[in-house]
């Protein structure tokens, strides 16, 4: 793309084209979003300067200043996926390295207890969607995006039929869920389509979620911070990996290509990891 002399400036053109080429590679559309978002904040950063590896370089410095590690390299996995758009491969920049974490943080981690505080908060606020919805990702460990799947038919059947990052899966859904399920729609007058909408119809977004999640942490006694849709995918992996100790298994429920994301899923907080050295009762003084 980059002809002899000419100076590697990206271009409003060159984005739109980025983002047509995502889109033809059928990657999703939060990835598509991620991507593009990494490219503005370098192009912010570039302010309309040429793109060299010194660049690059400053701004991958610039990041890691700001942002933590893992926030990095996803931003530096957009912009290089670019690079490799537009051919310009001598430019990327390598990702930080990062030791995988033999725990999670404790303060981010949501414990089977506060899920049922969610629950009944929901329950006791008269949101009733939010409190299926709650229960519906926590006991398939389906993605919050992939709360469209589950419809009315689908709950009739006990299972959803799931296509998502270019890969199809079925879903079982819980006996008692699906009861649960058919008897909120029926009291809507609802007998196909999605479970979850919006009052004008539309499908159940993030933000409407999130917003909702955020509503209760209060009354639930649950902080902000652990309440978040996919943390609830997590309270579903960790919960069936203690049942199982299947990983393989878990990563088909769970729609992962690489079976080292799941091994993140199922890590135990901190204070069980120490709990599980104590018992090896190896310290003797």
């Amino acid at each position: 793309m980059l002809q002899k002399g000419k100076k590697r400036v990206i271009t409003p053109k060159m984005r739109e084209c980025f983002a047509v080429y995502l889109r033809e590679q059928e990657k999703s559309v939060s990835t598509i979003e991620l991507y593009q978002r990494s490219l503005s904040s370098l192009c912010k950063f570039l302010g309309g300067e040429p793109v060299t590896k010194s660049v690059l370089i400053k701004w991958k410095e610039t990041l890691t200043q700001q942002y933590a590690a893992t926030t990095v390299n996803t931003m530096l996995a957009g912009v290089n996926a670019f690079l490799n758009f537009v051919s310009w491969i001598d430019c990327k920049v390598k990702p930080l390295k990062i030791q995988r974490s033999l725990f999670c943080r404790e303060e981010k981690e949501l414990t089977r207890e506060e899920y049922l505080r969610l629950v009944q908060a929901a329950k006791r606020e008269g949101n009733e969607r939010l409190c299926l919805v709650l229960q519906t990702i926590c006991a398939t460990g389906i993605r919050v995006s992939e709360l469209q799947f589950i419809t009315i038919e689908a709950a009739h059947m006990g299972r959803a039929v799931v296509n998502c990052k270019g890969k199809t899966r079925t879903i079982l859904l819980p006996k008692k869920l699906c009861h649960t399920l058919i008897a909120y729609t029926r009291k809507q007058q609802r007998t196909s389509g999605m479970v979850f909408i919006t009052k004008t119809g539309k499908p159940l977004d993030r933000s409407n979620i999130w917003r909702d999640m955020k509503g209760i942490c209060a009354s639930a006694d649950v902080a902000p911070e652990k309440v978040f849709p996919h943390n609830l995918r997590h309270l579903f992996a960790r919960t069936y990996y203690k049942l199982e100790k299947d990983l393989f298994r878990l990563a088909d429920i769970l729609g992962h290509s690489n079976v080292n994301t799941t091994r993140i899923y199922t890590m135990e907080s901190g204070t069980i990891h120490a709990r599980q050295i104590d018992r090896m009762r190896l310290a003797i003084t």
